[in-house]
């Protein structure tokens, strides 16, 4: 394995850099309004939708996470990529049609929160308050897990000191995000989720070729070590999908209802070949290790074998094909939390406020929600994988039940999304505290079965106000009735 920071390395890295800074530029020249910062003017095409998408939602945990667990626990650890592919469809299937229909027209909603604020009316500010509030506690951990990610990479490729790497990291994340908006984002999400899957699919290839016979063995067993809850808390992942705000407002921004089923297909298909890689990335790391030694942190995996097996020029573009999976998540959480924050809680307060004053706060936010997620990452001993779990889990179980009744159920009340949303979040936040078998459970099932079960005994006690019921109707008959 290669000794220290070599300049090739370096040299297409800011390269990688560099691409960003031009799309960020140009995006920034496409925002004008509220509508083009926060939802890119509607008019994703399907490609920029589904790419975007999968490289939002994959992030560090693709290329750090997922290789790292599998380098640790073999082949066992897979059964989420399982998970997750059945919920993306689903999420694509059910989720994306009916969401991006009832957020079109006039009264369109631009964030989760005020989508929940125009289905119910009767007590919207309090919805979107709430929303928002819980938003911005699961995104703080999660950005956290984003800028773990990145300080890792610097601290590991280029030898700078790990708290430095996290600022440093944080500051470039923080400021192309800030500039150019949503278009920023997704545009630099489809260089980002294709730079991600070359990379995959390359590495574990010429690993492969590198080591001729060498035989993984047991590590590769599907069932080895697996219990009944271990199973069952990696196959769950995939409930998380319904309520992933930075994945749901790619549906949003769709240009067209037609796109949906395109998108779902490029966003399949990467996924798809990209978790593929991923898991061969942890196998053939762990057969290569044997041979070569392994680094001290599993995580690192796929930095060691693309800096072992590929020049310095290629390694490079690896090693920013890692930072590009981890900015693709944490620049669209950023976004999707300054603008929750901008819109539905000081937009509140200060109505009075004009487009532009509107985009600077969202920017401003940008950088206070950043904030929050650098203090959490200071501690260099987190884990990627931890992280993005609970964090995955708590938007899952206090969005997911909520999003499917609210599109779905046109008998649901303003006070069942309210229980729900509580209920998720704080089973999700109590739940490890339980301990023994039951917190060997991961929190995302009983998180999503409780709000769900709270929707329905709520709603089903206190009636829909005709307000509620009548704002399903108006949004299910908009431009477009999303009804299958």
């Amino acid at each position: 394995m290669l000794d220290g920071v070599q300049p090739a390395e370096v040299a297409s890295f800011l390269l990688y850099l560099v691409a960003l800074a031009v799309i960020a530029y140009a995006a920034w020249r496409h925002t004008r309004n509220v509508d083009d910062y926060a939802l890119g003017g509607r008019r994703l095409s399907a490609t920029v939708a589904a790419l975007s998408a999968g490289a939002s939602d994959m992030s560090g945990w693709l290329l750090l996470g997922l290789p790292g667990a599998i380098f640790v626990g073999g082949l066992t650890e897979s059964w989420i990529v399982i998970g997750l592919v059945v919920g993306a469809y689903a999420n694509w299937s059910i989720v994306a049609p009916r969401l991006r229909a009832m957020t079109r027209g006039a009264s369109g909603a631009r964030t989760i929160p005020e989508f929940f604020a125009h289905r119910f009316p009767d007590r919207g500010k309090t919805l979107a308050t709430v929303a928002t509030a819980l938003i911005l506690v699961f995104f703080g951990l999660y950005t956290a897990a984003g800028f773990v990610a990145s300080a890792k990479l610097f601290n590991s490729t280029l030898g700078i000191d790990y708290q430095a790497a996290l600022v440093a990291g944080a500051a470039i994340i923080m400021l192309y995000t800030a500039l150019g908006g949503f278009l920023a984002v997704s545009w630099t999400d489809v260089m980002q989720g294709l730079l991600m899957m070359a990379a995959l699919v390359v590495v574990p290839v010429l690993a492969l070729a590198d080591m001729a016979s060498v035989d993984v063995g047991s590590h590769a067993d599907m069932l080895q070590g697996m219990t009944v809850i271990g199973l069952a808390s990696l196959v769950v992942w995939g409930l998380g999908y319904f309520g992933q705000p930075h994945i749901l407002v790619r549906f949003m921004a769709l240009s067209q209802a037609a796109s949906v089923t395109r998108a779902r297909t490029i966003g399949m298909s990467w996924m798809v070949l990209s978790c593929a890689g991923a898991i061969a990335v942890g196998l053939t790391g762990y057969a290569y290790a044997s041979v070569a030694g392994a680094p001290a942190d599993a995580e690192t995996i796929f930095i060691h074998l693309a800096r072992s097996l590929l020049s310095p020029w290629i390694a490079g573009f690896v090693i920013a094909a890692i930072l590009a999976a981890v900015m693709s998540t944490i620049d669209s959480q950023l976004l999707v939390a300054s603008t929750a924050l901008s819109n539905d809680v000081i937009g509140a307060i200060r109505p009075d406020m004009g487009e532009r004053q509107l985009i600077w706060v969202s920017r401003s936010a940008v950088i206070v929600v950043a904030a929050v997620g650098v203090w959490i990452a200071s501690d260099p001993d987190r884990g990627v994988l931890e992280l993005v779990a609970y964090a995955w889990a708590g938007l899952g179980a206090t969005f997911g039940p909520a999003m499917l009744a609210s599109l779905y159920w046109r008998r649901t009340s303003s006070a069942g999304i309210f229980a729900g949303m509580i209920t998720g979040g704080a089973t999700v936040m109590l739940w490890p505290m339980l301990g023994g078998r039951l917190g060997e459970i991961y929190e995302l099932l009983p998180g999503f079965a409780f709000a769900s079960l709270a929707i329905w005994l709520a709603s089903a006690s206190s009636a829909p106000t005709m307000a509620a019921q009548d704002a399903f109707d108006r949004l299910m008959a908009g431009p477009e009735s999303g009804r299958p």
